[in-house]
């Protein structure tokens, strides 16, 4: 735009400037001229100023022409709004952002244009707007044409029109693409976040102090702490190889190279250390960069490797090695299989290992192999083999198959070795090893091996299996009494019946004198199921092994106790299974022989309660917590001649212990001979207590001794030891023996009974009636006494047998000049026909039940 005069002397000075440059009229008179100067001066000043005008009016126009441009093109859409929020001004881009042409698009409401989801969000900013006079600002979305949705940046300006009101004016961006880019990325992000969260790898971020800022769920599993404990730790709290500075310095590597792997060591929260190896980048940033690392624990990789290692030197070891695959083709030999085969590596890989056959050993033999190997997944034995020079010879040999992830076999594995110079003493020390001489079935060793490897095949097959523990009964009295070469024989028909009972993959070994087991194995992979078969297997053993046994001409019988123990389960491990299956034929003993139990976790329960109950036995004689307990024997006329001194424990914490809890317990474990000494001890102390009273120096007292106690070499000389630091009168002390213990050992019992009755202490048979006593032993047995047992007692009065054997049993004591004493004695009549029948002494709950010594002699007093 030119620029306009600013005094009007330029202007006039113009235009005289511009009239001197045209020619004058030379007829013009002075005055005329001179008027005619100022007019054409003025006239020219006019045209110019009307140039002036005409140019700035250009001006002005090409400049409203790029506003305009600017305006209508402009990448912004510009919508002015009225007060109503019509709009009654747009820009190209505004028209076609909205999708109406611009001359359809005034006086429609721009509320129309907005989608429903932003209506409310449009009223608010809009009214806010308007009556605040405020500038605004939001995100709408919008509708195309009243269709097709996008979404937008808002900006409002409420401008003030002279005599036009309030007007809005709006500045329109579409930012549905910025808006779909956000939504990939986040969705990017978090696509990112689900990777390193559910990767199997751990992932950890650290800032360049080594500190954690974040670690997904894998790392938190693989080393034991929280992402929150994590995320108040330092790398050098989990590096258990480097030193801090050591890692600090490995920090900056990774820092100045940009990206590092390698492999280090971290320590779980438990104090395990893991092998890990470590994949990590380093990305600057406005803070100073960050440190992302994936972190695989490669701890088994290792195992592995070190596994491999040392199976690449067992390889190449002095035994030769033969790996084939599923089919049996071989595809591996070792040097040693060269030196003992002469065949090499290429002769033989990708054939079978039916090359080396010496043609000794028949179909049968390789089928059983077989079938051992698919059972067991284990075989070993003795086996000829032809070398390749026609030689046949003698070698041991071990075949194990290799499984793969899928339980399917994928390798056998065969080791062998020469043994052909020394084959008979090979196989005699093999047997002696793994097998028992006398029946010739596995021993304990090959019981134990056989069992791990039935065990791995039951855990891959899912297949059940069980132990039985069988246990004969009453065996050592047939050895002791019949000889051993007769008890050896029974044992021998007894393996034979039950190796005959089972089948061909079942195992039935010997574990010691009269101990068998029977591993059955591939029982139905239902619990209920395989406790039917086991159940069923183990009851045609009880009844076959019961049958009559013909030994060197003459009959025997033989029962047999059977524990059962399932397996395939719980994991059982061998220890655990045949303590079990033993548990389990210990319940059928005491629940009187020739039965069958199974295995339940109550009697591993009731095994513990013992295993402390004689834990405390052991300190009970120590810590003074046993007592005698002493119960009145009376005569006839019921005065006081005596007592039995009967053991009872004062536990502190389980009250008063009943002697059925403990006796048996003592004389299982020994410790029924401290205590039977104790006992002895007591009892005659308390004997010559007694010899100081008039009242009490005529009683005599009762005490029992254990089967155990009594077998010892020393006995006799312990009671008289006992007798003689006490100063007890020996003739005041009555020893009672059961009808077992005395026929247990006959010539043993006599001599002890005759050594101890020349000093003057007296014998009674306890329990006579409840064992199978000879006339011929009782007739040689220095007795004094026959105790008649309580439950003959218990019925005598309902019962006639129960009364014809009391009266038998005191019509034998007369016979033999015995006295007699019944036990058990609870009634009246009881007690007078027992006196009617002859009986001298009694003992029972009628006159007394067992109390302490304080209360015993405060019995004697009052019968006194």
């Amino acid at each position: 735009m030119s620029r306009k005069p600013n005094q009007p002397d330029a202007l006039r000075a113009g235009a005289e400037a511009r009239l001197a440059r045209a020619p004058l009229a030379e007829t013009c008179s002075r005055p005329a001229e001179e008027l005619l100067h100022e007019l054409q001066v003025h006239q020219i000043e006019l045209e110019m100023q009307n140039e002036t005008l005409r140019q700035a009016q250009i001006e002005l126009e090409e400049s409203r022409d790029r506003y305009r441009d600017l305006y209508d093109f402009a990448p912004v859409g510009y919508l002015t709004l009225t007060r109503a929020g019509l709009i009654e001004e747009s820009n190209f881009t505004g028209a076609a952002l909205l999708g109406v042409e611009r001359g359809k698009l005034l006086q429609r409401r721009f509320a129309h244009f907005v989608a429903p989801e932003s209506g409310d969000r449009w009223h608010q900013i809009f009214m806010r707007a308007v009556l605040g006079g405020e500038r605004q600002d939001c995100e709408l979305v919008l509708q195309r044409g009243g269709e097709e949705a996008f979404h937008a940046q808002l900006d409002l300006l409420p401008l003030e029109k002279a005599g036009a009101g309030m007007t809005v004016r709006i500045a329109l961006t579409n930012t549905t693409a910025r808006k779909r880019a956000e939504a990939q990325l986040r969705s990017s992000e978090e696509r990112y976040r689900q990777i390193v969260q559910t990767s199997m790898d751990g992932f950890i971020i650290a800032d360049r102090a080594g500190r954690l800022l974040d670690a997904n769920a894998a790392y938190c599993r693989m080393i034991g702490y929280t992402r929150d404990e994590l995320l108040n730790m330092q790398i050098t709290d989990v590096e258990a190889k480097e030193t801090p500075e050591e890692t600090a310095r490995h920090i900056r590597e990774v820092m100045a190279q940009g990206a590092a792997r390698f492999e280090t060591r971290h320590r779980r929260k438990d104090g395990q250390v893991l092998e890990i190896e470590v994949s990590n980048v380093f990305r600057q940033d406005a803070d100073g960069g960050c440190i992302f690392a994936f972190l695989r624990d490669i701890s088994a990789r290792k195992r592995a490797e070190e596994e491999l290692r040392i199976a690449a030197i067992a390889f190449e070891s002095n035994e030769g090695v033969t790996v084939t695959d599923a089919s049996g083709v071989i595809v591996r030999v070792n040097r040693a299989f060269t030196r003992l085969t002469g065949y090499s590596a290429e002769e033989v890989v990708g054939r079978t290992p039916a090359l080396l056959q010496s043609g000794r050993h028949d179909q049968d033999f390789y089928r059983q192999m077989w079938a051992a190997l698919k059972q067991r997944g284990f075989w070993q034995g003795e086996m000829w083999n032809r070398r390749k020079n026609g030689k046949i010879y003698a070698e041991w040999l071990t075949i194990s198959a290799v499984f793969g992830p899928d339980e399917r076999v994928t390798h056998y594995v065969g080791t062998f070795s020469d043994i052909t110079q020394n084959s008979e003493a090979e196989a005699e020390i093999h047997r002696l090893a793994y097998y028992d001489p006398l029946t010739l079935l596995p021993n304990r060793r090959m019981l134990q091996e056989r069992l791990g490897q039935v065990l791995a095949a039951a855990a891959r097959s899912g297949q059940k299996g069980a132990v039985l523990f069988l246990d004969l009964d009453n065996f050592k009295t047939l050895n002791d009494t019949r000889g051993h070469d007769i008890g050896d024989m029974l044992l021998t028909e007894v393996a034979q019946r039950i190796r005959a009972s089972v089948r061909e993959m079942d195992t039935v070994a010997r574990l010691g004198g009269d101990e068998f087991v029977v591993i059955l194995e591939s029982l139905a992979a239902d619990t209920g199921e395989a406790t039917v078969q086991a159940g069923a297997v183990g009851e045609k053993l009880r009844e076959i092994l019961a049958r009559p046994y013909d030994l060197d001409g003459r009959e025997f019988y033989c029962t047999a106790s059977i524990g059962i123990s399932l397996f395939g389960e719980h994991g059982e491990t061998v220890e655990e299974l045949l303590k079990h299956a033993d548990l389990a034929m210990y319940h059928s003993k005491t629940e009187g022989r020739n039965a069958l139990h199974f295995f339940d976790p109550a009697m591993q329960a009731a095994l513990d309660r013992r295993s402390a109950l004689e834990g405390d036995l052991r300190q009970a004689l120590a810590r003074g917590e046993l007592q005698l307990y002493y119960q009145p024997q009376v005569d006839g006329a019921r005065r006081l001649i005596g007592a039995e001194a009967l053991l009872r424990w004062a536990h502190p914490e389980r009250g008063l212990v009943a002697p059925d809890e403990f006796i048996a317990l003592a004389e299982e474990t020994g410790l029924i001979l401290p205590i039977g000494c104790w006992v002895l001890q007591t009892a005659c102390a308390q004997i010559k207590t007694w010899e100081k009273d008039p009242r009490t120096r005529h009683l005599q007292l009762a005490v029992n001794v254990s089967a155990r106690q009594f077998r010892q070499p020393d006995f006799v000389a312990r009671v008289r030891q006992a007798l003689a630091e006490t100063g007890a009168d020996p003739a005041r002390l009555k020893i009672e023996l059961t009808e077992t213990l005395v026929l247990d050992d006959v010539a043993d019992t006599i001599r002890k009974m005759t050594a101890l009755r020349a000093d003057g202490v007296g014998f009674s048979m306890d329990d006579f009636g409840t064992g199978y006593s000879s006339l011929t032993y009782l007739k040689q047995l220095p007795l004094d006494q026959l105790k008649i047992d309580r439950s003959f007692v218990r019925n005598l009065t309902a019962d006639p047998n129960d009364a014809a054997i009391v009266q038998a049993i005191i019509t034998m004591g007369k016979t033999f000049g015995l006295n007699v004493v019944a036990e058990g004695v609870e009634t009246d009549a009881q007690h007078a026909l027992l006196g009617l029948h002859g009986c001298h002494a009694f003992q029972g709950y009628l006159f007394g039940k067992p109390v302490t010594l304080p209360e015993f002699e405060e019995l004697i007093l009052q019968c006194a």
